[in-house]
């Protein structure tokens, strides 16, 4: 209790009493004496915040809540930001409450770890005095001349409107050949820096050929060029490069290094993402086709809705942990899911917005108007969302599997009849490597197991089985996964993975799709069913694509365990008493001498029927693949998690955009589609002040190097303002109008008097602006990883132009923790283009890797160019190198002969576009004269 000390200035009081109250009155005047109080109060005032509480605020609480430390996100050095609070208590100060006021109570704490200042001497009763009665009088803060005043989030310029204004006539009107040129030379002007001479045709045409497709120009199209005097030569070129697939694959690596695309999982077991790979390709075919950015926004999110399934890849081509690398118990679950949540969330920030939306997870954003409360309202979007695996919807190939389905079914059904069933004390038809069939009397099973105990390869390598299959008695396969049934380890088996245990029962046929037992020559899976069944049948393959014949089952056991039987296993046929396995690759079904003579026909035309029927399943299955794009659910409640802890839920939110931008809100019954539809929606809405601004830039980059915002993830308050901000907002604006055609706006940029600049350096003008940030001349960089690559495969001939499908691998690992040994020799799918090949998360590709290769950890909107001797060793010393110098060589040499002068023609015309200088001529031939074609080629 703190009294003024004014209540008794006099002793008139006491004077009126006698006895016991007088010396009462007498001794509380002489306690209060000593007790705290305020110099206001002693003068009998009101407490004055400049004159009483800034001082104490300054000296003991500005060093951590001040303008450059923010510790709990408390800052009290401005008076809209400490009436507001800090992430865990707001606000901290209740106006006429002091004893409600967290602040208060912080100051008083008699815990050492809560009390503040943290750490540190505590403040004396006096200042508390001081705060608790400023406090307690309404906490007035008036305006001053030092008190910090903070500007409005939403003045930030990269919340505002477009700036739909033209550019200004530049003092040259004749260097411009569009508005670009004249922001550009505008800026250029006010800067006193002169632009450069337009650079020659060659040069512009190897420079457009890499940049729009990744590769140089072939010598007769430079030919064609140089010769062509036209007016439109450079259109010509332009449309012809945009046109071309080669530019779809070249700017489709650029947005999957934005959004971290990988094929495996990432994290220590890092292991196989399987069909991940149709996301890629959905990129490169949209590009391809040009389609309109904000359709290309809207599939990424929603393409489930949209009919592009494969563009959800988006959504999940993050790292993240398997559910065996998942603790057990429901905490470690729900920090789990919250960390998938994040990752969509940080993805979407990121790549459509430009925000680092995923820095307010556990506290309000420290730069960015993005609260926890709009973290978790954004994540409320994907709350729907799983990574995972889902059929890649095809209604054609449906409508196929299904008619397949039933025709094998009926004719599983004739052909069973004719063929012995297992312990019928016949013997049956020899084991066989494309299929196995074991009939039985119908029995009711729950759980059905296959015991694998020798092999056809002398039980030195693992048995595989593509495809376990469990049919009823009406010819229904009931051991797919599809169909609820699960695949296990039998508990007294060496377990093999998750990933490799569910191949037994995907539905798809094939090596590539097999189950594989950990134990050399042995190995055990078991199936449980959905329900309790009747089955009569078992059908399993090695590879029934019939390209491989080793680790086949030939001593095995099929038990089965029922409601009856309980724990105990029942065997309903082995391999007793099929013929000797011959240990020959046979494609029939069956062993045709085994089976009766008036049989031996029909069993011949069904097999061969069976097959067609088999090959058509196979076909229509691969149209309908299980595709890594995530799945889909009724969303889960969301919450604000304090400090981002799942452990701790504090408010339901509903799925709804950062309040920065207004409001748009869904009900929290919304589906899940409708969530991610609403979201696609919000984000490709013309008017949205981000989502055009940020891909430009990203465009801008990709031709100059750097963008006219250089932090390309970052528009926020700690990015970099743009350097041509109306450019920027023109660009857009022009972005949009074009209905949002990229192609459209990489026209305009490579025909530009800007990027037709010559990349000669001018001292004076590198001096005043060595970043080239202003555009004084083209800015020179090198070309990425997989552009070298693959011009070195153009140039020699080999390289392979196939689009699509799975990944060629650069490892003879796809994934674990084994370690990835390079492939060093390829050929076939090898030769492919890079970024067909299989992208390991974490591990860069040995060669071409050390020239900043993104390993997918994170985002990259940007390739860093570092310059590390490991680079030219590792390209003039590689295999890939030496092979390529090879092909080279040989393709010069049926191109043009053994003539030493016309091969170093040949080799400059095809390599660097033109041919070689007299004395490059001379000192080139005496090198292929005296070490070969072949080592001028590698140097070349």
């Amino acid at each position: 209790m703190f009294v003024p000390m004014n209540l008794f200035q006099t002793n008139s009081t006491a004077a009126a009493l006698s006895g016991k109250g007088r010396n009462l009155i007498l001794c509380l005047t002489a306690l209060l004496a000593f007790m705290p109080v305020t110099k206001a109060a002693e003068n009998g005032q009101a407490i004055d915040f400049e004159r009483d509480v800034r001082p104490i605020l300054r000296e003991h609480c500005y060093a951590c809540h001040g303008e450059d430390k923010q510790k709990s996100g408390l800052r009290l050095d401005n008076r809209a930001s400490a009436l507001k609070g800090g992430d865990e208590h707001q606000p901290d100060i209740i106006a006429g409450k002091a004893s409600e006021s967290p602040l208060i109570h912080l100051l008083n704490s008699n815990d050492a770890d809560a009390r503040m200042p943290y750490k540190k001497e505590a403040l004396s009763a006096q200042n508390i005095a001081t705060l608790t009665q400023w406090i307690d009088e309404g906490a007035t803060w008036p305006k001053s001349a030092d008190d910090v005043v903070l500007d409005d989030p939403k003045d930030h310029w990269s919340y505002q409107p477009l700036d739909r204004s033209t550019p200004s006539q530049p003092k040259e009107q004749s260097w411009p050949r569009g508005d670009i040129d004249r922001f550009i030379l505008d800026r250029l002007e006010q800067e006193k820096l002169p632009h450069a001479p337009e650079t020659d045709r060659l040069t512009w045409l190897r420079r457009v050929s890499f940049d729009l497709t990744g590769l140089p120009p072939t010598p007769e199209q430079v030919a064609e060029f140089l010769n062509d005097k036209s007016p439109t030569a450079f259109e010509k070129i332009a449309d012809r490069l945009l046109a071309s697939p080669r530019h779809a694959e070249r700017y489709a690596q650029h947005w999957l290094d934005v959004v971290r695309y990988a094929d495996t999982h990432g994290f220590e077991v890092n292991t196989e993402r399987k069909n991940a790979w149709p996301y890629r390709d959905y990129v490169i075919e949209a590009i391809h086709q040009d389609t309109p950015y904000d359709q290309f926004i809207r599939e990424q999110l929603a393409g489930d809705a949209l009919g592009e399934d494969a563009a959800t890849g988006f959504l999940v081509t993050s790292a993240v942990l398997l559910p065996g690398q998942i603790g057990k118990d429901e905490e470690s679950k729900r920090l789990a899911r919250q960390d998938e949540l994040g990752e969509i969330v940080i993805n979407t920030g990121e790549a459509f917005l430009g925000l680092s939306v995923g820095c307010a997870r556990c506290h309000d954003h420290k730069f960015d108007p993005i609260s926890a409360r709009d973290y978790y309202s954004m994540q409320a979007f994907f709350a729907g969302v799983e990574y995972g695996s889902r059929p890649l919807a095809n209604p054609d190939a449906e409508a196929g599997l299904a008619e397949a389905i039933a025709q094998r079914r009926a004719l599983d059904q004739e052909f069973a009849q004719r063929v012995p069933q297992a312990n019928s004390g016949t013997i049956r038809p020899a084991v066989n490597i494309i299929e196995n069939v074991e009939r039985f009397e119908p029995v009711k099973a729950k759980r059905v197991r296959i015991t694998i105990l020798a092999t056809c390869t002398d039980n030195k390598r693992e048995p595989f089985i593509d495809e376990l299959e469990i049919f009823d008695t009406e010819g229904t396969n009931v051991a797919l996964a599809s169909a609820g049934a699960v695949a296990k380890n039998p508990a007294d088996t060496t377990a093999v993975s998750t990933q490799i245990l569910n191949l037994v029962n995907d539905g798809q046929f094939g090596n590539d799709s097999s189950w594989r037992s950990k134990q050399i020559g042995a190995g055990a899976v078991e199936i449980e069913l959905e329900k309790e069944t009747s089955i009569n049948r078992v059908v399993w393959g090695r590879d029934r694509s019939g390209k491989i014949g080793d680790r086949l089952a030939t001593d095995y056991r099929i038990e089965i365990a029922n409601s009856t039987s309980g724990d105990n296993w029942l065997l309903v046929a082995d391999s007793t008493d099929r013929k000797p396995f011959a240990n020959q690759f046979k494609t029939s079904a069956v062993d045709l001498e085994s089976l009766a003579e008036t049989d031996r026909e029909q069993v011949e035309n069904l097999t061969a029927k069976r097959r067609e029927i088999e090959a058509e399943q196979m076909e229509h299955a691969s149209g309908m693949m299980p595709i890594f794009a995530g799945s889909f659910r009724t969303p889960e409640p969301m919450f604000v998690l304090h400090r981002g802890d799942p452990e701790q839920p504090k408010d339901e939110v509903s799925p709804a955009a950062p309040a920065i931008f207004g409001k748009m809100q869904l009900e929290k019954n919304a589906t899940d589609q409708q969530r991610r539809l609403a979201l696609a929606e919000w984000i490709a809405d013309a008017d949205h002040p981000l989502t055009a601004r940020v891909m430009v830039n990203r465009i801008w980059q990709w031709h100059f190097g750097i963008g006219l915002v250089e932090t390309a993830n970052d528009f926020g308050e700690i990015g970099v303002e743009p350097t041509h901000p109306k450019l920027l907002d023109w660009l857009a604006a022009e972005f949009i109008h074009s209905g949002w055609s990229m192609k459209h706006l990489h026209r305009l940029i490579v025909l530009s008097s800007t990027y037709r600049q010559d990349s000669l350096i001018e001292p004076e003008s590198n001096t005043r602006d060595s970043d080239v940030r202003l555009l004084w001349r083209f800015p020179a960089r090198r070309l990425e990883a997989e552009a070298i690559r693959d011009s070195m495969l153009a140039i020699s001939g080999r390289l392979n132009l196939k689009m699509g499908g799975d990944g060629y691998n650069l490892f003879e690992s796809r994934g674990g923790t084994g370690g990835f040994r390079p492939i060093t020799t390829f050929k076939d799918e090898g030769l492919r283009r890079m970024i067909y090949s299989y992208k390991v998360r974490m591990e860069r590709e040995a060669v071409f890797g050390a020239f900043d290769c993104p390993d997918a950890g994170q985002s990259q909107p940007r390739r860093r160019q570092s310059t590390t001797p490991i680079q030219a060793l590792n390209l003039f010393n590689s295999q890939f190198t030496i092979e390529e110098s090879d092909a080279l060589a040989l393709r010069i040499k049926n191109e043009v002969g053994e003539k030493s002068a016309q091969q170093v023609q040949r080799v400059y015309q095809l390599a660097l576009s033109r041919n070689p200088a007299a004395d490059e001529l001379a000192d080139a031939s005496a090198v292929v004269d005296e070490h070969g074609l072949a080592t001028l080629c590698r140097v070349i």
